[in-house]
């Protein structure tokens, strides 16, 4: 690593109270000028004032001392490296209130950072521009100098001089609204007071845009802006969002305390959505639904982001953490309670299932490896607040938060949270402030057990075993940090306070009995559970941690999953430790192949959706071998009866779930070669072309893969001239998704090619290399060298930012060969990206994984599945 000077936090002399702020973008020329009249407070006499900066410049600076005479700052001296700007003044500035002012300009950036650019097309098809936001971590201060720490709050006044035919819109509502003097064509929008606020949550926003409005049941008007003419596309965003404030504002009992909220779609976008106080921005397939052409999935991902961004206008804009170390308090709690919220809108979706299969396990394998961080790192230099931005702040963070919402009962909990929203509101907590809440809420030793899993990184694996004595059960449990190398045996090894609940077969969903294990091994004693019972750790796996059982007690529990007793969540979280534990080396992996053939009654959706993803990183390691084929045998066997039995179309009554799962396994069976389902798709796929029945939307998908994964050059062309007409970004995004599934070799150059080139969106870039580096042998080292050969362009283009870190996990993530591991540390030792420094370090550690995988596993694979298929021998 690179070493860099240690990273100071501004220094305290002199603080903001309130920025008056005036902005004037230039759309034409790509620059904007500023006027910033900041009311400060002056805590110890200074000659100088230090503030962040970056990409701006300063034309004048004074300070006027109330009551006393204006001070003409002598020099600007700003500290590049550290986004930093100091202002020196001939005199020293006294202790007590004055005006800061200062005059400059800056760049409308097309990095999707600061004050930047967005490219949209008019109603007659030319390319414009809108000005718009995106501060977190550490970039308002590309759009106006300031105090750039999440802890130095203030209130802004904010006035934007646009062109009088736009769309201007800021964090409060506009309070006038009048000609510019200088110029008919412009106005002057100003905007209410904020409350007091961190900078990093400022936005505004200027362009051209429709609205669809309504008022929440407790008197908020919220209205969700879309493209031009696309105004019905805003409004399952905003069903969503009216039915949600009041839910939360229930929920924390303290009310939203703005006058509006607005919801805007903005076409180059980076994250997926961001909370700015009062205008949250979204990437358009992140917020706009059309009935007809939008899938399922997108409906879900629209409710769920909506969702996140509406808990942080608590959760982090009325009680903001107070340094980015705290992040995962944000980030964590918002990507939990999305969940509760989407459940309480749409109980059909069975979300908190799903929520095991998105976040959970993600989390689990990331945080078994040796390059993961404990959810609190310390975090200081931009680029190091940049990185922590993955799924351990989040996931992660969202798992741990529902292992103690359980552990705590909702109650106690929403006791605990209202009270630490009313006594931080308006002010910056840390995580220790939010467990002395639930602490006090609940009598439980939070902080004691949270600590555990906040401070140190990783989680155990809890090893069982049983014994019968008459009619009550000995159960042995004991832990051990669990690496995904397998267990980590040493002298020195972490423990958790690890809250453990039991169930039994004769009430799979309810525990029978709850205990703290709170060191390395524990022996507990059930009574009355006769030897003819299972019983099974973990119910509705909520603790963060896997488990081992004994081999006999894992034959009792293969019943369960057969004859569908244990719960959804259960059968699925079974099925993920084995498959976790088999890549660890502790099983062999034929041991989880036998298993999954147990699921072929499966009725559940996210069951299967586990299922699917565990048997696609299967698939892709052994790509690597010359028995790929076997396993696509393997996975088409598996999925035929379920897709037979859902067919093609969908049937009355069906629901959300039913058109997830038929979507899913009819890609699937596509992808790996089932002839009944691929001449289907060819034969639906030209009706669509042809324009004689259109695909429903959840169909397109698993078509479009099916046909490019076993289609040529022409096939190619039609995709991507439907990519040319379609007219809403979630389509565009389905295509450029799955263009990567195309084999000829030629036929990848020209999809990568295609991925930087002007069709595409910036930020969706990355899903077409990754789409082909996750398709084939062949599509992974050409977008590995695809990358490599571009990646000047592509690094200017995300500096920093977490799109660099996903570039690099999604195309390098499956190569299963040490010496790969070898060739891309030196490569990014030679091309450093500072905030995907642990990415790297992630993808260096999961190449080793895989190569040692096939290596231990392959040949028992190979025999176990040609074995399989041979005729019994007489």
């Amino acid at each position: 690593m690179p070493e860099r000077r240690p990273f100071v936090r501004l220094p305290t002399d002199v603080y903001p109270v309130n920025y008056g702020l005036c902005l004037k973008p230039d759309l034409i020329d790509f620059t904007f000028e500023g006027k910033l009249e900041a009311l400060v407070e002056v805590t110890q006499a200074t000659n100088q004032i230090v503030m962040n900066c970056a990409d701006i410049d300063i034309i004048t600076a004074s300070f006027a001392p109330q009551g006393g005479e204006e001070i003409n700052a002598t020099g600007f001296n700003y500290q590049n490296e550290d986004e930093k700007v100091t202002l020196s003044f001939p005199s020293a500035l006294q202790k007590g209130s004055g005006m800061l002012k200062v005059d400059f300009v800056g760049e409308l950036n097309d990095k999707m950072k600061g004050f930047y650019r967005s490219k949209y097309s008019s109603a007659a098809g030319e390319s414009r521009y809108a000005a718009v936001t995106q501060f977190e971590a550490t970039d308002a201060r590309r759009a106006f100098p300031c105090w750039d720490e999440p802890a130095i709050k203030a209130t802004f006044d904010i006035a934007l001089i646009v062109p009088k035919d736009r769309v201007a819109l800021s964090n409060m509502n506009v309070i006038e609204r009048k000609p510019y003097p200088e110029d008919e064509n412009l106005v002057e929008v100003k905007f209410a007071t904020t409350p007091i606020m961190s900078t990093y949550l400022v936005a505004f926003v200027i362009g051209e845009y429709d609205f669809v409005e309504a008022q929440s049941s407790d008197g908020i008007t919220v209205r969700v802006y879309t493209p031009v003419g696309k105004a019905e596309q805003g409004k399952f965003a905003l069903e969503v969002a009216t039915k949600t404030l009041p839910f939360y504002n229930d929920y924390f009992n303290v009310p939203y305390p703005l006058p509006k909220i607005d919801l805007i779609a903005i076409a180059d976008f980076a994250a997926g959505a961001m909370e700015n106080w009062g205008l949250v921005t979204y990437r358009e397939t992140a917020l706009l639904i059309d009935p007809k052409n939008s899938c399922s999935s997108s409906r879900q991902w629209v409710a769920l982001v909506v969702g996140h961004e509406l808990a942080h206008q608590w959760f982090g804009n009325l009680v903001t953490m107070e340094w980015w170390t705290h992040l995962w308090l944000n980030e964590g709690f918002a990507s939990w309670i999305e969940y509760l919220c989407v459940d309480h809108c749409f109980p059909e979706y069975d979300i908190w299932t799903q929520f095991v299969s998105a976040d959970y396990t993600r989390a689990l394998d990331l945080d078994a490896l040796d390059s993961s961080h404990p959810i609190e790192v310390n975090v200081g230099h931009p680029s190091e607040v940049d990185e922590i931005f993955d799924a351990i702040s989040y996931s992660k963070g969202a798992s741990v938060i529902r292992m103690l919402h359980n552990y705590i009962g909702d109650e106690d909990f929403r006791k605990g949270m209202n009270a630490y929203l009313l006594k931080f509101q308006h002010k910056n907590a840390s995580t220790e402030d939010l467990w002395d809440c639930l602490e006090q809420a609940s009598g439980k030793p939070i902080a004691l057990v949270m600590s555990s899993w906040t401070k140190q990184m990783g989680f155990p694996i809890i090893e069982v075993e049983e014994e019968q004595q008459g009619d009550d059960r000995i159960v042995k449990l004991s832990q051990k940090k669990f690496c995904a190398s397998g267990p980590h045996d040493g002298e020195d090894c972490p423990s958790w306070m690890v809250p453990i609940s039991i169930c039994t077969s004769e009430d799979p969903k309810c525990s029978k009995l709850k205990v703290l294990l709170d060191r390395p091994e524990t022996t507990i004693t059930l009574n009355g559970v006769p030897p003819d019972q299972w019983i099974k750790i973990n119910p509705g796996t909520v603790g963060f941690y896997r488990i081992q059982y004994s081999s006999s007690m894992l034959e009792s529990l293969l019943p369960g999953v057969r004859d569908l007793s244990l719960q959804p969540v259960d059968r699925l979280g079974l099925q993920n430790d084995l498959f976790s534990l088999s890549r660890a080396g502790m099983i062999s992996t034929v041991q989880v192949l036998k298993l999954m053939e147990a699921f072929v009654n499966e009725p559940n959706y996210t069951v299967w959706s586990d299922l699917s993803c565990n048997l696609g990183v299967l698939s892709s390691l052994l790509s690597h071998t010359d028995f790929h084929e076997e396993i696509q045998e393997f996975i088409r066997d598996l999925f035929t009866p379920i897709g037979l039995e859902l067919g093609w179309d969908c049937k009355a009554g069906e629901g959300h779930l039913d058109a997830l799962l038929r979507s899913l396994v009819l890609g699937k069976l596509g992808k790996a070669g089932h002839k009944p389902t691929l001449e289907e798709a060819r034969r639906r796929f030209r009706d669509h072309v042809e324009g004689k029945q259109i695909l429903p939307a959840d169909l397109r998908s698993p078509v479009y893969l099916t046909v490019l994964k076993h289609g040529d050059s022409a096939t190619l062309e039609t995709m991507l001239k439907l990519h040319k007409l379609a007219d809403m970004q979630e389509e565009r995004n389905r295509i450029e998704r799955v263009l990567g599934a195309i084999s000829a070799p030629d036929l990848i150059q020209k999809v990568l090619t295609f991925a930087l080139s002007e069709e595409v969106r910036p930020q969706d870039t990355v899903l077409v290399i990754g789409g082909v580096a996750g398709s084939s042998k062949q599509g992974r080292k050409a977008a590995w060298k695809f990358v490599k050969d571009n990646w000047e362009e592509l690094y200017n283009r995300y500096q920093g930012g977490f799109l660099i870190s996903r570039l690099i996990k999604l195309t390098v993530n499956g190569f299963a060969i040490d010496k790969m591991a070898a060739e891309i540390k030196s490569f990014f030792e030679s091309h450093p990206a500072p905030s995907a420094e642990r990415t790297v370090q992630q993808c260096c550690e999961n190449i080793l994984l895989n190569a040692a995988w096939l290596k231990r596993d392959a040949d028992d694979i190979s025999q176990y599945l040609l074995q399989r298929k041979a005729p019994p021998s007489v």
